[in-house]
């Protein structure tokens, strides 16, 4: 299936990827788009845009609302979303201390990393890294 997002993805959209690429669909191929009118014509399910069903929905990023639509229930996942919702939206609603550090590598990767195929891919590793730690953690 096609999946599509705005252009130079940051923490929200790679995180919503490698999420989507893991746990939704495995075979999934990601395109970029300005906008939902745009991506519809790619013919993709749009996530991370402003107005569609896989966006910022009533306090949640975009992770958060795939979670949701898919029924994930992995504490570990849960996790993960917590720290994406306050790198994202920065109201620290979570309180995750990881937040800060998650942003500052995903703003640095997308800074010497230009091509966007080429970042999801980068960050698909520290997702993996990060989700193996949490479950880790345990309960």
């Amino acid at each position: 299936m096609l999946w599509v997002t705005r252009p130079r993805p940051h923490i929200d959209r790679t995180a919503c990827a490698w999420l989507i690429r893991q746990f939704v669909d495995l075979e999934a191929e990601f395109a970029f788009a300005l906008d939902p009118e745009a991506a519809a014509k790619l013919g993709g399910t749009a996530f991370d845009m402003r107005g569609v069903e896989l966006g910022h929905r009533d306090g949640r990023c975009s992770f958060e609302s795939i979670l949701r639509k898919y029924d994930l229930t992995d504490p570990a996942l849960h996790e993960i979303a917590a720290m994406v919702h306050d790198a994202d939206l920065d109201d620290e609603r979570f309180g995750s201390p990881e937040a800060p550090g998650l942003d500052a590598v995903i703003r640095g990767l997308g800074l010497v990393i230009q091509d966007d195929h080429e970042l999801l891919r980068a960050t698909d590793q520290l997702y993996h890294g990060l989700y193996a730690w949490v479950r880790q953690l345990g309960p």
